[in-house]
C-alpha cells in the first residue's frame, strides 16, 4: 500500500494509528530496531532500490493484519491516497493555468512584436513618402528654376532683338534726318541765292522807291502836324476865352478825383470792417467767438453753444493739487475782472508737452464768459513781410470783442525768441515788434496767454509783459492714477457698457490694474496717457474677439514706454548739441574739449 512506501520519503515513515507497534526495524532515528548500524548513505543513494525498506514493509503488513485497527488505517491509507492525488491534479492545473499564462503572454509578446513592426513599417512609409514628395518638390523647384531661366533667356533675347530694331530705326531716322536737313539747306541756299540775284538786279529801282515813300510821309506828317495845331490852338482860345467852360471842367476832375479816392477809402474800412466782424484773421486758427458767418453755417452748433451752462475751470483737467488751486485763484481773478471791466493780467504757461496747457486756457475763457482764440508761432514765419499786418489785424480783431478775447498763444518760442540777427530774421524782428507794440499796456478787451516748452528763449521785452507765470509738470503717481482711471473709464469701460458696440472687457480688477498701471508708466505726460487709452480701444477693435485683455493692456504699455524711452534719449541727442541748454544726461555725456597748447 501507498502509506507502507512512504517510509522512503524524508517524513520517517508511514504515521501509524496510535496504539501500534513499532515495525520492526522501526527504531530510533539513531539506527534499526536491531541495534546494527544505519545503511551507509553513500550507498543508498547508488542504487535506488533498498531490499530493508521492503522487510520492514512486510513486517509492518504482517503486524497491521494481527492489529484490530487495520480497517482504521486502510481508510486512513485511501484518504492519503485522494489527498495525494488531489494535490497532483491540483498540481496539474496550476500548471496548466502556468501554461495557459505563459501562452498568453507569448500571445501579448507576439502582438506587442507586431505592432512595433507595423509602427516601424508605417514610419518607414511616412518617411519614404515625405522623401519621394522632398524629390518631387525638388524636381518641381528644379523645373521652375530651368523654366525660368529659360524664361530669362528667351526674355533677354528678345530684349536683344527689340534693342538692334531700335538701334537700326534710330540709325535709319538719323540718316534720313541728315539727308532732309542737307536738302533743306541746299534749297533755302538756292532760294537765297536767287533773291540775292534779284536784289543786285533791282537795287536802282528798290532805292528811287524808297526815296519817293519817305518823302511822301514826310510832307503827310508835316501837314497832319500843321493841321492838329491849328486845331488844337483854336480850341484852347475858345476854351479860355469862355469862363463857365472853364469852371464847369475842373470842377468835373475835382468831383470823379474825389469819388475815385472816397470809394477806395470806403471799400477799405468796409472790407476791414467785415473781417472784424464777420471773420477771424488769418493767424488765428481756432476761437469760440461767434460770427455772423458761422452761425449762417453751423445754427445748430452755436445755438448749443449759447445755452451750454458754465463749467467748473478745471472739468477734465488733473493736476497737482497745489498747481490746482493756484489755477482756481487765477480763474476767480479772471472772472471777476471781466464782470468789472478790468484790466486783464497776462500769463505764461510752461513746461513739457502735453500737460494740460490748452486745456486750461480753454477753460479759463469759458469759466471767465470770455471768447477764446487760438494762434501758434509757427504760422508767423512763413508770412514774411505780411506777418506785422497780420499781427495787427489778429489785435483789431480781438478789440471788437464785446465779451473780451483770451488770445492763447502756443509755442510763443518760435516767432517771440531773442531779438539777435543770427536767431530770426528782419521780417520776424518786425512781427515780433508789432507784438511788442500791441501788448505794451495792460487792456481791458483781450488777455494773452503764452504757451512755452523752452521759456528761456524769450526775448526780455516778452518776459516784462508778463504778470504771471505758472510752471505745468509731469504727473507724480497720485495723477497718473486719476489720469489712468479717467481714460481706462473714457476708452474702455464706457464702449464696452453700449450695447451696439464691439469692445468687451475680461474679467479682472479694474482698480487694482490702473494703479498697476499708473506705477509702471513713471514719466509719461496727460496726453500719452489719453493716447495710451485710445491704444486700448483700437486693440481690442482689432483683436478677433474684440476683448480687452490684460495680456493686451501690458503689451500697449510695453511700446509706449519703449517710445517715451526713445524720444527722451533723442531729446537728449539734440540737446547735447545746444550750446545755451543741456539736460543733465546730456550734459554728462559732452567730452571736454582739451586745452590748446603752445605749439598747436
Amino acid at each position: 500500500m501507498s502509506w507502507l512506501f512512504g517510509m522512503n520519503k524524508g517524513q520517517g515513515g508511514a504515521q501509524l494509528p496510535p496504539g501500534f507497534p513499532p515495525p520492526p526495524g522501526a527504531g530510533g532515528p539513531g539506527g534499526g530496531g536491531d541495534g546494527s548500524k544505519p545503511p551507509d548513505k553513500s550507498r543508498s543513494d547508488a542504487y535506488s532500490f533498498d531490499s530493508a525498506a521492503l522487510e520492514r514493509a512486510a513486517q509492518a503488513a504482517k503486524t497491521l493484519e494481527k492489529s484490530s485497527h487495520a480497517k482504521d488505517a486502510l481508510e486512513l491509507s485511501k484518504m492519503q491516497e485522494q489527498t495525494i492525488q488531489m494535490e497532483h491534479q491540483k498540481n496539474m492545473k496550476e500548471m496548466e493555468a502556468h501554461l495557459e499564462q505563459m501562452k498568453l503572454e507569448k500571445a501579448k509578446v507576439m502582438e506587442e512584436e507586431r505592432r512595433q513592426t507595423l509602427r516601424e513599417e508605417s514610419k518607414l512609409n511616412q518617411q519614404k513618402a515625405q522623401y519621394q514628395d522632398q524629390l518631387a518638390r525638388k524636381r518641381y523647384d528644379d523645373q521652375l528654376a530651368q523654366q525660368a531661366r529659360l524664361n530669362e533667356e528667351n526674355l533677354k533675347k528678345q530684349e536683344e532683338s527689340v534693342q538692334k530694331q531700335e538701334d537700326i530705326k534710330r540709325r535709319t531716322m538719323d540718316y534720313q534726318a541728315d539727308l532732309n536737313h542737307k536738302n533743306d539747306m541746299k534749297r533755302i541756299e538756292a532760294e537765297l541765292r536767287g533773291k540775292a540775284k534779284i536784289d543786285r538786279e533791282n537795287q536802282d529801282i528798290m532805292k528811287e522807291q524808297i526815296r519817293l515813300r519817305a518823302q511822301e510821309d514826310r510832307k503827310t506828317r508835316l501837314e497832319s502836324i500843321k493841321t492838329a495845331g491849328a486845331v488844337l490852338g483854336e480850341g484852347f482860345k475858345a476854351f479860355i476865352a469862355d469862363w463857365d467852360k472853364v469852371t464847369a471842367t475842373a470842377a468835373g476832375l475835382t468831383l470823379v478825383a474825389a469819388g475815385v479816392y472816397g470809394a477806395k477809402y470806403s471799400i477799405g474800412v468796409a472790407a476791414r470792417y467785415t473781417e472784424a466782424r464777420l471773420g477771424k484773421p488769418s493767424l488765428v486758427r481756432e476761437t469760440s467767438r461767434i460770427s455772423a458767418l458761422e452761425t449762417l453755417k453751423h445754427p445748430i452748433k452755436i445755438g448749443k453753444r449759447l445755452f451750454t451752462k458754465k463749467e467748473e475751470v478745471l472739468s477734465g483737467i488733473i493736476l497737482k493739487p497745489i498747481l490746482e488751486e493756484r489755477l482756481r485763484d487765477i480763474a476767480i481773478a479772471t472772472s471777476h475782472t471781466k464782470k468789472n471791466n478790468g484790466f486783464y493780467r497776462n500769463l505764461l504757461m510752461y513746461g513739457p508737452p502735453g500737460t494740460g496747457k490748452t486745456m486750461f486756457a480753454k477753460n479759463l475763457a469759458k469759466h471767465s464768459g470770455m471768447d477764446y482764440a487760438i494762434m501758434t508761432g509757427g504760422d508767423v514765419a512763413p508770412m514774411g513781410k505780411d506777418g506785422v499786418s497780420a499781427m495787427h489785424k489778429v489785435f483789431d480783431w480781438a478789440q471788437t470783442s464785446r465779451k473780451g478775447v483770451l488770445l492763447f498763444v502756443d509755442e510763443a518760442d518760435a516767432f517771440l525768441r531773442k531779438r539777435n540777427r543770427e536767431m530770426i530774421s528782419e521780417d520776424m524782428r518786425a512781427t515780433l515788434n508789432a507784438f511788442l507794440y500791441r501788448t505794451g499796456e495792460q487792456s481791458n478787451k483781450f488777455m494773452v496767454v503764452l504757451a512755452s516748452n523752452t521759456p528761456e528763449q524769450f526775448d526780455w521785452a516778452i518776459n516784462d509783459r508778463l504778470d504771471e507765470m505758472v510752471e505745468f509738470e509731469l504727473p507724480d503717481l497720485g495723477e497718473r492714477q486719476r489720469l489712468v482711471r479717467q481714460y481706462f473709464d473714457k476708452y474702455v469701460l464706457q464702449p464696452a457698457f453700449e450695447a451696439r458696440g464691439r469692445l468687451k472687457v475680461a474679467e479682472f480688477d479694474y482698480d487694482k490694474k490702473c494703479t498697476e498701471i499708473a506705477n509702471r508708466i513713471d514719466g509719461l505726460s496727460g496726453r500719452e496717457i489719453s493716447k495710451l487709452g485710445v491704444a486700448w480701444q483700437a486693440s481690442a477693435y482689432a483683436s478677433e474677439s474684440g476683448i480687452l485683455t490684460e495680456e493686451i493692456i501690458d503689451e500697449r504699455i510695453k511700446d509706449a514706454m519703449i517710445a517715451h524711452k526713445k524720444k527722451v534719449l533723442w531729446q537728449d541727442d539734440h540737446s547735447l548739441y545746444t550750446e545755451d541748454h543741456l539736460s543733465p544726461k546730456a550734459a554728462s555725456m559732452v567730452i571736454p574739449k582739451p586745452k590748446p597748447t603752445p605749439e598747436s
